[in-house]
């Protein structure tokens, strides 16, 4: 038996699943992958295997694995002690970069998950607005709270209905009651929604690039037109950027695209790997949170000091001119061969894409819109492709339902991705022949 497997039978007998979160068993291996060291864009587990890694710690290792400025920044928190439960000057000096950076933000409150940093951000929307009902929309994500993980990724017989899907057992069906969940990148269906309930309605979220269906881009005039609505019906527009942050610019989707939301979370990539998010906005919504206003949010570990500092040597190295020039480079090798080969072999795949993250989704002959085109994804073809990669040593993560994305790090070098491009195109050609065989599957999530 490989150590590895040992070790799994050894950690279901504490750990439910053996994983300390839910996706982290990879369902196109058959069980997690449990890691001895990451260096660079390199995974090493606990059989001596080294993998390319094309998960990227979900997106949080924009810098690589084990960057020598952030294990600086973790030495230097140890000599200072760890402090936690206090502010110290780097807090502030991380705040004052942000909102230089990020388009909406004149102030900052730092969580550490991204579900955190909704939550707390969906309570203050509420708070500043006095209405209670959220717009979301059926395929984007935004954390594991029962304000939000309702009505998000839908099976597709419950779609006429997606308000009032609950995504797990133990949220209160109640819940479902402030949620309407409509179709991604349909202007009508959320004026209606306006028109109809603008009394109850104080706040529009969704992820201005939807990942967690693949990589689904806003289509033109998409984004504007939210902004438009949102200020004609005195509603806010909070866009979600955890996922988005930081993967083609320091300003995030916003900035990519142009548009400014109300209010906004970034994080993922934000601590250079450590755990580290942030809620930014305008002062006028912000300082409503106490000690200024009334709306309550705090927490011994928000913001630990390891964290803190991770998230200045992380900032200092995508403020350095040449980082995202580099990165981009990056990023139009690797597509340009993604799409060389998807073309060359005449597969249905699309590969949606923002910055260093992208999609896969099999089965589809034209591009995506919304979360209906993404049921369409053929998962069996996707978990076959991962497991075909593996075998060439580059690790894509299984999320356990539809079309999730991937991504690369800047510590990915031009030779790392001509390799994994070389065990992409042996993969498809493995996987070629199921795109004729079954019908399409609809994803149960």
């Amino acid at each position: 038996m490989s150590a590895l497997q040992e070790l799994f039978e050894r950690g279901q007998k504490s750990l439910p699943g053996g994983v300390c979160a839910s996706t982290r068993l990879n369902q196109a291996i058959g069980h997690p992958l449990y890691i001895d060291h990451a260096t660079g864009p390199n995974l090493h587990d606990v059989d001596g295997k080294t993998w390319l890694d094309m998960s990227c710690g979900h997106g949080a290792a924009l810098l690589g694995h084990g960057h020598p400025a952030v294990q600086d920044a973790l030495r230097r928190s140890a000599d200072l002690g760890i402090c936690c439960a206090h502010d110290m000057l780097p807090h502030v000096e991380v705040a004052e970069t942000l909102v230089q950076l990020i388009p909406c933000a004149e102030r900052v409150r730092f969580t550490n998950s991204g579900s955190e940093a909704t939550l707390h951000a969906l309570r203050l929307c509420r708070a500043a607005t006095g209405r209670d009902h959220i717009i979301r929309f059926t395929g984007h994500f935004h954390g594991y709270h029962e304000l939000t993980y309702i009505g998000g990724h839908v099976p597709a017989d419950r779609l006429a209905d997606a308000s009032s899907f609950v995504e797990s057992p133990g949220i209160p069906e109640p819940m479902a009651q402030f949620i309407i969940s409509l179709p991604y990148n349909d202007l009508d269906a959320v004026e209606q929604a306006l028109r109809s309930r603008a009394s109850e309605i104080g706040t529009v979220i969704l992820e201005p690039v939807d990942f967690n269906s693949g990589g689904i881009g806003p289509q033109p005039g998409y984004l504007e037109g939210l902004r438009k609505l949102t200020q004609q019906y005195d509603v806010l527009l909070f866009f979600d950027e955890i996922q988005s942050s930081f993967k083609k610019s320091t300003g995030g989707a916003q900035a990519d695209f142009g548009v400014t939301p109300d209010i906004c979370t970034i994080g993922k990539s934000l601590g250079g790997g450590m755990p580290l998010s942030a809620i930014c906005g305008p002062a006028t919504l912000m300082d409503q949170y106490k000690p200024v206003g009334e709306v309550q949010h705090s927490g011994t570990f928000m913001a630990p000091l390891p964290s803190i500092l991770c998230a200045q040597a992380f900032l200092e190295q995508v403020t350095d001119p040449q980082f995202y020039p580099n990165l981009l480079g990056r990023f139009d090798h690797f597509y340009a061969g993604l799409d060389e080969i998807i073309e060359r072999r005449g597969l249905p795949v699309q590969a949606p894409r923002h910055g260093a993250r992208f999609g896969l989704m099999m089965g589809l002959e034209d591009s995506p819109i919304d979360y209906s085109d993404a049921l369409l994804h053929r998962r069996d073809i996707m978990l076959d492709f991962i497991r075909h990669a593996a075998s060439g040593g580059v690790y894509f993560h299984d999320y356990g339902g539809g079309p999730c994305h991937h991504g690369f790090s800047a510590a990915h070098t031009d030779t790392d991705i001509d390799t994994i491009l070389q065990v992409m195109d042996d993969a498809f050609a493995a996987v070629a022949d199921g795109f004729s065989v079954g019908a399409t599957l609809a994803l149960q999530r």
